[in-house]
């Protein structure tokens, strides 16, 4: 038996890459059943005022595809994830640490705590982002084929 029952992770997963894949691997090794909320485009533009590259559907298509991941729920807002926790009872939320210590994270964690879900934070997979890759792809020469 894994050490949590329940587990929920949230995020984007734009222009999926190995950070992504790390923090699923890592947090379905800790629990039976993952959960992931996928933002959705509407809620990315709210608080990151910017359009993922790519679409809410096919996002959560990849992700669903993943053998860490047990089932696949969109993200409205920080909050939903209080709605994520309630709805499927969940013990623990994973996130990566990039977000500890943050406003909208001291804020959740309180109802983290109220609700008796732990939070596993791990670290942030360094020099990878979505973000960076982005960058990348805008500086890097187009070619023609």
């Amino acid at each position: 038996m894994k050490k949590y029952s329940v587990g929920l992770t949230t995020g984007v997963f734009d222009l999926f890459h190995v950070g992504h894949l790390n923090i699923l691997k890592n947090a379905k090794a800790q629990c039976d059943v993952l959960i992931v909320g996928v933002s959705t485009d509407e809620f990315v533009q709210a608080y990151k005022q910017k359009t993922p590259v790519i679409p809410f559907a096919d996002r959560k298509a990849i992700v669903e595809a993943l053998q860490y991941v047990d089932l696949v729920v969109p993200q409205t807002s920080h909050e939903s994830k209080l709605k994520m926790i309630d709805n499927h009872n969940i013990d623990v939320m994973f996130h990566g640490s990039d977000w500890k210590g943050s406003p909208t994270f001291n804020k959740l964690e309180a109802e983290f705590k109220r609700r008796k879900v732990d939070i596993v934070y791990f670290d942030y997979t360094a020099g990878v982002s979505s973000t960076k890759l982005v960058e990348t792809i805008q500086q890097e020469p187009r070619l023609v084929v």
